[in-house]
C-alpha cells in the first residue's frame, strides 16, 4: 500500500507546475522525452498529452474529451532501446522515460458511401463495401494496437461470416481513433467495419423495445413539453440546482 501511495504522490507533485503553475524547481521527478523528434524534459507522471503541453505544445486538433472517449488524441511511440511500435491514447497513458512521441491527428481511411434503408440484411452487403475484410490473415494486430481492449481480429472474423450481432457487440466500444487501421498489414479499416455493421444491427437485427415506444407516444402527446419549456427559461444557477438534485440510476 505504502508504495501506490508513493505514485500517486508523484504523480499528484508532477502535475502542479501544469495545473496550478508552481515553480518548476518544485518537481522532484523528472523524464526525458522525444515529442516530434525533439527531446524535452517534462515532469514524471503526466500523461502524455499534459506532457506535450507542458512542452510548450498547444492543441488545437488531436483533443477532445481528455477521458479516453472521444479517440482524438492516437499516438504512437517507441521506448529507448526497444524495436516495439506502440499505441496509445495520449489523455490516458503516462509519459515513461525514454519515449520517442508522435500524434496521429486523422487515420487515413475512406469510409464507404451506403444508404442503409436500401442495404440488404446480408453477409455480402459488409463484403461490398468493405472487400478488404476478406484478405484478413487473422496476425491480430489490431486488436493489440486498440487503446479500449477491443478483440478486432475476432469482429472481423464475425464480419467475414456476416454475424452482425457479434460485430456489434465485439465493436460496440469502438472510439473510432483508427490505431487499429493504420497497424493492420492487410489495410482493412476496421473501425469503418464496425460502424456500418452496428448500423445494420441497430435497424435490421434489434427489436424496438416497448418502452422507447411508450415514450415517443409520450413525446407525440406533449406530455414533457411544459417540464422542456421551464429548463428553456431556467438560468444556468437553477439548471445546476436541477442537475446536481437529478434523480441517478443505481450502480
Amino acid at each position: 500500500m505504502e508504495d501506490k501511495k508513493d505514485i500517486m504522490q508523484i504523480i499528484a507533485d508532477a502535475n502542479k507546475s501544469v495545473t496550478t503553475g508552481i515553480d518548476s524547481a518544485d518537481i522532484e521527478h523528472w523524464v526525458w522525452i522525444h515529442i516530434m523528434g525533439r527531446a524535452y524534459q517534462v515532469p514524471a507522471g503526466l500523461t502524455i498529452m499534459q506532457a506535450m503541453e507542458y512542452a510548450g505544445y498547444k492543441f488545437i486538433t488531436s483533443a477532445g474529451c481528455r477521458a479516453g472517449f472521444c479517440g482524438a488524441c492516437a499516438t504512437m511511440y517507441r521506448k529507448e532501446g526497444e524495436y516495439k511500435l506502440q499505441t496509445a491514447m495520449a489523455c490516458q497513458t503516462r509519459v515513461e522515460d525514454g519515449m520517442f512521441l508522435v500524434q496521429i491527428p486523422f487515420a487515413p481511411a475512406q469510409e464507404a458511401t451506403y444508404d442503409i434503408t436500401k442495404e440488404p440484411y446480408a453477409a455480402s452487403t459488409l463484403l461490398e463495401h468493405y472487400p478488404e475484410i476478406a484478405r484478413c490473415v487473422a496476425c491480430n494486430t489490431c486488436t493489440k494496437a486498440c487503446p479500449q481492449d477491443l478483440e478486432v481480429m475476432d469482429y472481423i472474423q464475425d464480419a467475414l461470416r456476416g454475424d452482425y450481432k457479434k460485430v456489434a457487440e465485439r465493436s460496440f466500444d469502438c472510439i473510432q481513433c483508427g490505431l487499429c487501421a493504420v497497424r493492420c498489414p492487410a489495410e482493412i479499416t476496421q473501425f469503418n467495419v464496425g460502424m456500418l455493421a452496428r448500423r445494420m444491427y441497430g435497424r435490421y437485427g434489434m427489436t424496438e423495445p416497448e418502452y422507447a415506444k411508450a415514450r415517443l407516444t409520450e413525446l407525440d402527446q406533449g406530455k414533457y413539453d411544459k417540464e422542456f419549456k421551464k429548463l428553456l427559461a431556467a438560468d444556468v444557477e437553477e439548471l445546476k440546482k436541477r442537475y446536481a438534485a437529478r434523480e441517478r440510476e443505481a450502480d
